[in-house]
Order: structure tokens, then sequence, then C-alpha cells
């Protein structure tokens, strides 16, 4: 897709569930990243509930994780009792404390318990209301606000290959309910039931939701990137647009196809052709140690080349894991950015033509030591585009 009472003794976390548990090793590089990092913090709160689920594997959401420097120490999920039988499976690794009040007394509290010095706070995921107010609420308590910022998001930028698993997973519900669909699309659908069609299809097989809302371009609307559905309906001859993701396990897919419901008009298989050639041309330009920026340029310097740049106003793609846009960014405006071996990037170039149509075709890499593999297999062709 297209951008309290008496201080309990800390517990200590075993080296057997550090070891089977790939959270316990993103824990123990968070921790690492705190010793090293310039900000001098004793702890951090993890505010993001995307992070806290990346580092704990809890999904409920609503609730922080307080974790130290010192790795002795346990992580400890701060949540409510909504949650308390959920949180069940992340107690064989963290504390689970059951907040009794509001989320930021409760914190403070805590803070106070455990004999926080410094505290790192996730300053991309607060206000700076929020910010000066727990400031206020820990004056004379000691503990020292520093700002921390895309901690976090520099690890999740790397999959490990339990999250490569889930991604793929992601990936294959998706391309299995496009081929459960396919042949039901017809003329006279609109582009809302073809969106719920695809959407029932990724929950049959297995997603909780749609990574984000399905964008099904009928006709001329293909020209708008983000383009929303509506009660538009399919003709004979015109192109149809679709970009979809299935969401499994907190992970995304992102694929996007473009059709024809029959006979192709001259200019959009024009367009599709350089597009299927600027998508594979860049997708083969992927490899660790290369410029994101750089593997940019292959596709969109291709779609300059016939007289199509302006017609290609986005980034040719993201990183995608928990959240479908995330690090690195694919884009010519990444400034030395790098790809990194185990980075999962999409390749989407496009053309889009006002009142006419646009063509979009994407898939998923992970970037490999030895260059790049794509994670999807339906297939780009312009006969398997023609319906």
């Amino acid at each position: 897709m297209p951008d309290m009472a008496k201080k309990p003794a800390s517990k200590k976390v075993s080296a057997k569930s550090s070891t089977l548990s790939p959270y316990g090793a993103r824990v123990a590089k968070l921790r690492t990243a705190l010793r090293t990092g310039s900000g001098e913090v004793s702890h951090a709160l993890i505010t993001n509930p995307i992070d806290v689920a990346y580092l704990t594997g809890f999904l409920g959401g609503d609730s922080y994780l307080l974790l130290s420097a010192n790795e002795k120490t346990t992580p400890i999920i701060i949540s409510d009792a909504r949650f308390d039988e959920e949180l069940e499976p992340q107690r064989a690794d963290t504390e689970v404390f059951i907040r009794k009040g509001m989320m930021w007394p409760s914190v403070v509290q805590l803070l106070r318990e455990r004999d926080v010095a410094r505290l790192g706070v996730q300053s991309e995921d607060m206000t700076l209301a929020t910010f000066e107010s727990l400031e206020h609420q820990l004056q004379g308590t000691g503990v020292k606000l520093s700002k921390l910022k895309g901690l976090v998001g520099k690890l999740r930028a790397i999959k490990d290959d339990s999250e490569v698993a889930l991604i793929s997973k992601a990936i294959k519900i998706g391309q299995d309910a496009m081929k459960a669909i396919l042949p039901k699309i017809k003329v006279g659908l609109t582009e809302l039931q073809v969106a719920a069609m695809l959407e029932a299809a990724m929950k049959e097989r297995g997603s909780s939701q749609p990574a984000f809302e399905s964008i099904v371009g009928a006709r001329a609307n293909g020209s708008l990137p983000h383009y929303r559905p509506h009660a538009i309906k399919l003709a004979k001859n015109q192109p149809l647009l679709i970009d979809w993701g299935a969401k499994y396990m907190g992970y995304h897919g992102d694929m996007t196809r473009t059709f024809c419901l029959g006979k192709w008009p001259k200019v959009m298989e024009e367009i599709y052709k350089i597009t299927l050639d600027a998508h594979k041309l860049s997708a083969a330009a992927l490899r660790p140690g290369i410029l994101c920026r750089d593997v940019d340029a292959v596709a969109r310097n291709h779609i300059k080349k016939h007289n199509y740049g302006e017609k290609f106003g986005h980034s040719l793609g993201h990183g995608l894991g928990m959240n479908v846009h995330e690090e690195p960014r694919v884009s010519h405006l990444a400034g030395e950015q790098l790809l990194e071996v185990g980075n999962v990037v999409t390749i989407e170039p496009g053309i889009y033509l006002p009142g006419i149509g646009g063509v979009r075709i994407e898939d998923d890499y992970l970037i490999t030591k030895d260059g790049a593999k794509n994670l999807c297999s339906l297939p780009k062709d312009l006969k398997f585009a023609t319906l």
C-alpha cells in the first residue's frame, strides 16, 4: 500500500525462556541499546501498543511495558483487569501489573516503587502535553525523564525468522483469498462488492482483519493511489486496480494487482508493461547495503525513460511488518538509508493517468545476504491480469 504496597522483589528472567522465545531476544537487544545509547537511562517506558506487542507478544493493546536496562530484572506489563486472563501467556517472561486506577497515576506509583532513576519515554508516541504532565507528576520522586526516539522502530526494521513466517502467512492468506474471488469478479459488480468478497475471503482463511481498507478502483478510479471503494460498477474492457492485504497475528501482507475485464485499452496495456518492467528491474536491484533511494531510482528512471515520470508520484516502497508502513522507506526521499539483511519491503511502482486509470504492481520482498526473496507468488504477467 502506497509511506502500591510493599515493593515486591524483582524476578529474574530464565535463560530457558529467553532462549526459546523471540521476545526474550528482542528485549535483550533493546536493553543493549538502552545501555549503549546516549540517553543514559535506567529504564524505558514503552507506550506504543505495537511496540509492546513486538517485545512481549501481547496484542491486546491499552498496556505499557516498563523495561530496565538491567538484564537481571523482569520486564513489567502495566495493564488492567480486562486483560488479566489474556495476559496469561506473557507471565512466563514478564511480570504483569494490573493497575487499579488510571494509567498515568499507576505508572508514577510503579516508578516510585521500583526505584527508577532515569526514565526514557517514547517521544514519537507521546504528546508534549503528556510529557509535561508526567514530568509534573514525578516532581519530588527523584525520577528524571529523558526522550527516546526510534529505538524499538530500529529493532523492528530487522525481522527475525518468526516474523518472516508470520508475514508470509499473512501474504498467503491474501493471495489465496484473491485467487478464490477472481472467478467471481465480473462486469456489473461494484467496487464495494469486490472489496467485501475479498475481505470476507481473507477472514475465512484466518485473517483477523484487513491490513488496511482495501483499495478497489474500477475504470478511471485506479488513477487515485489511495482510492476508497464506492458503489461504482466494473465495466467491460476497463481496468480494475486492487490493493489489499491480510493481517495475521499482528503482521501484515500488502499486494497490488491491476486487472482488465476484457480487452485492454491501448494506453493501459502500454503502462502495464512499463510498470511491470519497472517492478522487475527494481526488485532485481534489492540487496543489503544499497541505498533505498537508489532502488527507487531504478524504477523511477525506467518510468521516466518512457515519458511517464510525472505520473509516478509516490515512493517505490516501504517497510512492512506489524505496521503496514514502517522502516525502511524505499524512497527517493530516504537520504542515506541503506537496506539491511532482514528488512521486509514492498516494491510497488505505479503509473496514474487521470480520467483513464492507473496501474500499480506490488509484491513484498525479504532482504537476504545474497539479494532478496519475493515472499509473494501471485503472477504479475499480462495474461494473468486479463479477466
